[in-house]
C-alpha cells in the first residue's frame, strides 16, 4: 500500500464521522403512543408472545435479518494476528458488504478470546440475538474446531467465510475454466500451494464437484504433504499424498491446475513450461499473488488466470458469495449451511458468468462488458444480478436437505421479492409487468443498434414484456448483439426492421408520412430523409401504421428535437388538448411523481387540470391510490399571484370534473409531503398523509424540482412517460439506462393492452 492510498483509506474510515455504520430505526418515534408501542407498556406483548413461541422472534424482531460477523483477530487479511480490536475495521467493511449486496442487517463482533474453547462459549451464548453467525479471520487450525463446534451446538446457520466462501468462488472458477478449455474434472491434476482453512475448503469442494483424490496434491511452506511426515498436522493427513516428491516444483509436471492460497512470488515463471497444456493458474495470494498475471502471459499464453485482485481479471472474491448464501438461508430459516446449499452456490455463480453481462455491471467497470471466455470466469462483484442466482439456489437446496424451518411456498413471488436489491423500479412496476407479460406487445425501439436499447431488449425477452422490433441497420444490430454476448436470436425472439430491406414497407409508411407532414412545411423528399434518417420518425410511424403497439424513441441527442419529430405522427386521445410528461421517483422513502417534468412550459389552468386527471389514471395503473397536490409558492390562499390564483383554479376544475379524486392546493411542498405541516396551515385539507403526485405550475418548477431531489435522494427514475396519446410512445432522455428502457417498456406494453 503506498502513502497515498492510505491516507486515503484512513480519511474514508474518519471522516464524515468515524467507521463504516450506523444504526438506523425503522418504527416511527414521534409521539408518546409511538414511545409506548416500541418500549414500555407495549414491548411487554412482543416478549411474551416470543416466551410462548421462541419462533415468533422472526416476526417481531429484526433476528431473522440479523447476523453476526465475529473474529478474534487472530488471522487477519494477509496481516496476522494483530488482535480482535485491530480488526474491527474489518468486521465494519463485512457488514457494510452484507447490507450493500444483500439487504442483511449485520452487527460485527470483536472477541478479545484467543482460547478456543472460551471463544466457542462466547459465541455460542449469542444464538438468542442473531439468525446467522459469519466466523471472520480465526487463525488455523483452531477454526476448524470453533466452526464445527459451533455448528454442533448452534441451531442457526455457522459459515466460517475464509474456508467456504473463497472455496466456493474457486469452485465456479474452476467448472467455467475447464468448460472453456474444453477438460473434464474428474481427469485434470490439481496442485495447491497452501494448506491452510482456505485451501482445505478448496480441495474439499472440488472433490465435491467431481475432482479425483488421488490426482491432487497440497504443498505449504515446508513442501509437500506427503504421508508420513514428521509433525503433520492431523488436519491435513486424510489430504497427504503417497509420494517421493517434497518440493513444489517438483510436483508441477502436467498440473492441470494451480490453486495459490500461499504467499508472493510462490511460483516461478520458469516452473511454467511444466504445466499442461491450456493450465487455469489460481493465484490468490493477496496483495500480491504467487505469480503476476504479466509472467502467466508471457510465458503461458494458453493459461487462464486468476488473482484475488480487483485490478485484473477472473477476481477470487468472497463478495460473490457469502452474503447471497446468508440471504438465502435466512429466508428459509435455515438451521445450518450445508454442502449440498455451498454447491448450489458454486453452480449458481457458474452459471451467472456463462450469461452476458448487465448495464450495471457495464457501468461499474468503465462500460466495458466482459463476456464468458477467458478473461472472464466468473461474475464481476458488482453484478447486482448475483442475489438473484445464488439466494434462490442455497434457498431450494436448504428446503432439499431439510434443514429449512420456514420453506418457501411460491418461488416466483420469491424471485420478485429479490428484485428490490437488484431493481428498486421493480416494486412500483409489479402490477405494470403483470399486465405486459400477458399481452405479447409489439414494441418498436427506435435506436435498435445502441448498446443500451439492446441490453434493454434482451431484458424484455427474458422477462417475457413484448416482443421487441429494432429499427436500424440489419448488419450493425447482428454485429453488436455479438460483441455484447447478448443471447436473442433475429426472428425467433425480436424483429429487426431495416429500410434499406423492406422497401415495401418504407413505400407504405412514405406515403402516409408525406400525408402527415406534407402541410407543415415538409416537401416530400425532406420526407424521404426524415423517414430514413431520423429513427424517431420510423419507429413512430411503425406504431402509427399498426406495425407495432407500442414505441420507446430517444435516448440519443436532444430530448424536445426527439419530441417535435413524434408529435405529428401520433395523434392525442380523443377530447384531449394538451400532451403532458410524467416522470416517477423511487426513494427510500416511497415513490414520487412529477407533472409536468417536459412537455407544457407555463400550462393554464384548464391545461393542470387536465394534465392532473391523466397523470393520477396513470399513478393507478401502478396500483397505486394518486394523492395529489398542486404545489405553489403560496399556500392556501397566502398570495394573489397569477401563478397562485392558477393553481386555484385548477383546483376547482379537478373537484368539479373528479368529486372522488384525493386532491388539494394550492400548497407549498413541505405541506405536501408532511400532514403535520398541513394541518398546521388549514384544518379542513382533503389530503390525507403524504402526497405522491406533485402538480407543478410550470415546466421550470418540475424539472427543478425533480433533478434536485433525484440527485439528493439517489433515487431511480422511471419516464418521462407521455400522456395522452392514443397509442403509447414514450421518449427516453439521454442519460436513460438500459434497466430505465426496460421499465419505460413495461409501461408502454402496459399502456397498449389496456387500449
Amino acid at each position: 500500500m503506498d502513502d497515498a492510498l492510505r491516507k486515503a483509506a484512513l480519511e474514508y474510515h474518519r471522516y464524515p464521522r468515524p467507521g463504516k455504520l450506523t444504526i438506523t430505526p425503522t418504527k416511527r418515534m414521534e409521539t408518546s403512543r409511538d414511545l409506548s408501542l416500541a418500549y414500555s407498556p407495549g414491548v411487554a406483548a412482543a416478549c411474551l408472545a416470543i416466551k410462548d413461541d421462541p419462533d415468533t422472534s422472526y416476526d417481531y424482531t429484526i433476528r431473522g435479518n440479523l447476523v453476526a460477523v465475529i473474529t478474534n483477530g487472530t488471522a487477519v487479511l494477509g496481516l496476522g494476528n494483530i488482535g480482535a480490536l485491530a480488526a474491527k475495521p474489518v468486521m465494519e467493511g463485512k457488514a457494510v458488504l452484507f447490507k450493500k449486496f444483500a439487504g442483511i442487517d449485520t452487527f460485527d463482533i470483536e472477541v478479545n478470546e484467543p482460547d478456543p474453547d472460551k471463544f466457542i462459549d462466547i459465541v455460542a451464548a449469542l444464538e438468542p440475538s442473531f439468525g446467522g453467525i459469519n466466523l471472520e479471520d480465526i487463525k488455523a487450525p483452531e477454526c476448524f474446531r470453533i466452526e464445527q463446534t459451533l455448528r454442533d451446538r448452534m441451531t442457526i446457520p455457522v459459515f466460517h467465510d475464509d474456508q467456504h466462501g473463497t472455496a466456493i468462488i474457486v469452485g465456479a472458477a474452476v467448472l467455467n475454466a475447464l468448460k472453456v478449455q474444453g477438460k473434464s474434472i474428474g481427469e485434470v491434476n490439481i496442485v495447491t500451494s497452501g494448506a491452510g482453512a482456505a485451501a482445505l475448503s478448496c480441495v474439499r469442494i472440488l472433490i465435491a464437484l467431481g475432482a479425483a483424490p488421488d490426482r491432487i496434491t497440497m504443498t505449504d511452506i515446508e513442501g509437500v504433504i506427503y504421508q508420513g511426515r514428521p509433525k503433520l498436522d492431523p488436519t491435513l493427513a486424510p489430504v497427504a499424498r503417497d509420494t517421493k516428491a517434497r518440493h513444489l516444483v517438483d510436483v508441477l509436471d502436467g498440473a492441470d491446475i494451480f490453486l495459490g492460497l500461499s504467499a508472493p512470488r510462490v511460483l516461478k515463471p520458469e516452473w511454467l513450461s511444466k504445466f499442461a497444456p491450456n493450465p487455469l493458474i489460481l493465484a490468490l495470494a493477496n496483495p500480491e499473488p504467487e505469480i503476476l498475471p504479466d509472467l502467466v502471459a508471457t510465458h503461458r499464453p494458453d493459461a487462464i488466470m486468476c488473482t484475488g485482485r480487483s485490478d485484473f481479471p477472473n477476481q477470487v472474491n468472497n463478495v460473490l458469495c457469502f452474503p447471497f448464501i446468508f440471504r438465502g438461508a435466512l429466508d428459509v430459516g435455515a438451521t445450518a449451511i450445508t454442502e449440498g446449499m455451498k454447491l448450489a452456490a458454486v453452480q449458481a455463480i457458474a452459471n451467472l458468468a456463462q450469461i452476458e453481462a448487465s448495464d450495471t455491471v457495464s457501468a461499474a467497470y468503465g462500460g466495458h462488458a466482459p463476456m464468458f471466455g477467458r478473461d472472464y470466469i466468473i461474475p464481476k462483484p458488482f453484478d447486482s444480478r448475483l442475489i438473484l442466482h445464488i439466494a434462490p439456489a442455497v434457498a431450494r437446496a436448504a428446503m432439499a436437505e431439510g434443514v429449512a424451518r420456514r420453506p418457501i411456498a411460491d418461488f416466483d413471488v420469491y424471485m420478485t421479492d429479490l428484485e428490490r436489491f437488484v431493481f428498486r423500479s421493480g416494486q412500483l412496476l409489479r402490477p405494470v409487468i403483470e399486465v405486459a407479460r400477458a399481452a405479447k406487445i409489439r414494441i418498436v425501439y427506435s435506436e435498435g443498434e445502441d448498446e443500451r436499447t439492446l441490453r434493454a431488449v434482451q431484458s424484455v425477452i427474458d422477462d417475457r414484456l413484448g416482443v421487441p422490433h429494432l429499427v436500424g441497420r440489419t448488419e450493425r444490430i447482428l454485429q453488436r448483439v455479438a460483441a455484447l454476448g447478448l443471447r436473442m436470436k433475429p426472428e425467433q425472439d425480436f424483429r429487426i426492421i431495416d429500410f434499406e430491406r423492406e422497401s415495401g414497407l418504407f413505400r407504405r409508411l412514405l406515403d402516409d408520412y408525406q400525408r402527415l407532414v406534407g402541410r407543415r412545411g415538409v416537401p416530400p423528399d425532406a420526407a424521404v430523409r426524415q423517414l430514413m434518417r431520423r429513427p424517431t420518425v420510423a419507429a413512430g410511424m411503425l406504431l402509427a401504421s399498426g406495425e407495432a403497439d407500442a414505441a420507446i424513441c430517444g435516448g440519443l441527442g436532444d430530448w424536445q428535437r426527439q419530441f417535435r419529430y413524434a408529435m405529428p405522427i401520433i395523434q392525442r386521445r380523443p377530447g384531449i388538448k394538451r400532451v403532458s410528461a410524467l416522470t416517477a421517483l423511487i426513494l427510500q422513502s416511497g415513490n414520487l411523481f412529477f407533472c409536468d417534468t417536459h412537455v407544457n412550459p407555463d400550462p393554464s389552468a384548464e391545461e393542470i387540470a387536465e394534465m392532473t386527471h391523466l397523470a393520477a389514471a396513470m399513478v393507478s395503473k401502478f396500483g397505486i391510490a394518486p394523492k395529489v397536490a398542486l404545489l405553489s409558492h403560496s399556500n392556501f390562499g397566502a398570495s394573489n399571484l397569477p401563478s397562485a390564483r392558477k393553481m386555484r383554479s385548477a383546483l376547482a376544475m379537478i373537484r368539479a370534473q373528479d368529486p372522488d379524486l384525493e386532491v388539494d392546493g394550492e400548497m407549498h411542498a413541505d405541506a405536501a409531503l408532511f400532514e403535520p405541516i398541513r394541518h398546521r396551515s388549514v384544518c379542513d385539507s382533503s389530503l390525507t398523509g403524504s402526497a405522491n403526485l406533485l402538480i407543478m405550475p410550470n415546466i421550470d418548477s418540475a424539472n427543478i424540482s425533480f433533478n434536485l431531489l433525484k440527485a439528493a435522494g439517489e433515487a431511480v427514475t422511471v419516464g418521462p412517460l407521455l400522456l395522452g396519446l392514443a397509442k403509447p410512445l414514450h421518449i427516453a432522455v439521454p442519460s436513460v439506462t438500459a434497466r430505465g428502457l426496460v421499465n419505460m417498456s413495461a409501461v408502454a406494453a402496459m399502456e397498449a393492452a389496456s387500449h
